[in-house]
């Protein structure tokens, strides 16, 4: 019965998407959709996409090799399995009717009603609603794959898929609802998160902490990475589609777009060589794997600030951030907590990080639609307190939400792999092949 669960999951969603088939497909409709606008975020979109297969051959490179096709196969998945959910009612959850500023009507865009002609969103009204729902998609999809990196190597398939679908209802859904929804709580308030270093970037570095925690130590932590050459390849593949993920942001083919590629081009640039230079003041020899770490910690710590902040202080927030994730990995190798490849460190630290210097370096000359003011650099302090305070709440919903997400999945199914499995590798105990 369990085996077949799934398939009966299908079946049913396949059965409910023919039976509304029918449903009136009418909204608000707006006649001014631009056509270079929606041209840009068509590609937005595909560069978004190339950003999880990119995350695969990133930590797939990082795993030793009995267990690459696992890891790869947890990224790809997300592929999959979060489009299904999105269609049907995440992006609903995300982005339909305010419920108290923390979360969407799922009714509202169930199965997509709504979103086909040439009805749009209010922040972002010269694209079709439909393609503004793929572009978010992208977004849900790379985010729980984010956190496998904190889990690799230890945990079942199959309560890997149970923890997934639980995390983008939980925990990704409120938060992209509070953050990006006009009504959301924290969109009122006056946060700023141009790309998501909350929604996706915390929200998964917390949850891989949280993982980390739950799942404890691997039999042996200590590995060789698989192939160095997989891990620049993912670089180069995510830097490439953090394009899409930033200036995509901006909504259409305008220069606010512009300035967020070229802040993401110079943060990401930035923290790789400071990573680089750091590791060689401490004695180490510059390694490919520190350059493209480095290179990482700068888009996720540039992504909230990339439409709001000037190119001279993205430099600043990818130096800075590049230093502290790195003394963070320090600190983190000599504790217990096995998070695999420092997701944490890099992902949680960085998008915090990420956070804070938006509300240090926020500058309103660049973006007219910051209504909350200036950073702290300015002389100005609401911003930055209002940040630091979402920082800690957002920070205590994703950690404490994951952990009970994780103790829910392991209830459902076992989490983590016996001992005789992990000794022989996930790849051939979970899926039956192997490189």
């Amino acid at each position: 019965m369990k085996k077949s669960l799934p398939f009966i999951l299908l079946l049913i969603v396949m059965v409910v998407a023919l039976f509304f088939s029918s449903v009136d497909l009418t909204m608000v409709k707006n006649s001014k959709i631009d056509t270079g606008d929606t041209a840009w975020m068509l590609i937005s979109t595909a560069l978004v996409l190339v950003m999880t297969p990119g995350l695969a051959f990133f930590y797939g490179g990082m795993v030793r090799k009995k267990n690459m096709i696992s890891t790869m196969l947890q990224s790809l998945v997300c592929m999959g399995m979060i489009t299904v959910i999105w269609v049907v009612f995440g992006f609903s959850l995300a982005f339909g009717t305010d419920f108290h500023g923390i979360i969407g009507n799922p009714a509202t865009f169930f199965l997509m009603k709504g979103t086909l002609g040439n009805s749009t969103w209010p922040l972002m009204p010269t694209i079709p609603i439909i393609l503004f729902a793929m572009f978010q998609l992208k977004f849900a999809v790379i985010t729980p794959a984010l956190i496998t990196g904190a889990f690799a190597e230890r945990i079942r398939f199959n309560s890997y898929l149970i923890f997934l679908c639980l995390f983008i209802v939980f925990i990704y859904a409120p938060l992209a609802h509070a953050t990006w929804h006009p009504d959301g709580l924290m969109f009122k308030a006056g946060v700023l998160d141009f790309a998501g270093g909350t929604v996706v970037h915390m929200s998964a570095g917390w949850a891989a902490l949280a993982s980390a925690l739950y799942l404890k130590q691997r039999n042996s932590p200590d590995h060789t990475p698989a192939r160095i050459s997989y891990v620049i390849l993912g670089t180069g593949l995510l830097w490439f589609g953090w394009f899409g993920f930033n200036a995509g942001s901006a909504g259409g083919a305008n220069i606010l777009a512009a300035t967020a590629l070229a802040t993401t081009t110079t943060a990401s640039a930035a923290a790789a060589m400071t990573w680089l230079f750091f590791d060689m003041l401490r004695g180490k020899k510059p390694s490919a794997m520190g350059a493209c770490i480095g290179a990482v910690v700068g888009l996720v710590a540039i992504t909230p600030a990339a439409g709001y902040v000037t190119v001279a202080h993205s430099l600043v927030i990818g130096i800075v951030s590049s230093v502290v994730s790195n003394l963070i990995v320090i600190w983190r190798t000599g504790t217990s907590i096995d998070d695999t490849l420092d997701v944490f460190p890099c992902h949680g630290v960085g998008g915090m990080m990420g956070m804070l210097l938006t509300g240090v370096f926020a500058n309103t000359a660049v973006n007219s639609g910051n209504t909350t003011g200036n950073g702290l650099f300015y002389g100005e302090t609401h911003l930055f307190f209002i940040h630091l305070i979402a920082l800690i709440a957002v920070s205590a919903f994703a950690f404490f939400g994951s952990m009970i997400l994780l103790r829910v999945t392991n209830l459902i199914s076992p989490l983590r792999v016996s001992l005789d499995e992990e000794i022989a590798g996930l790849d051939q105990s979970q899926h039956d092949e192997e490189l």
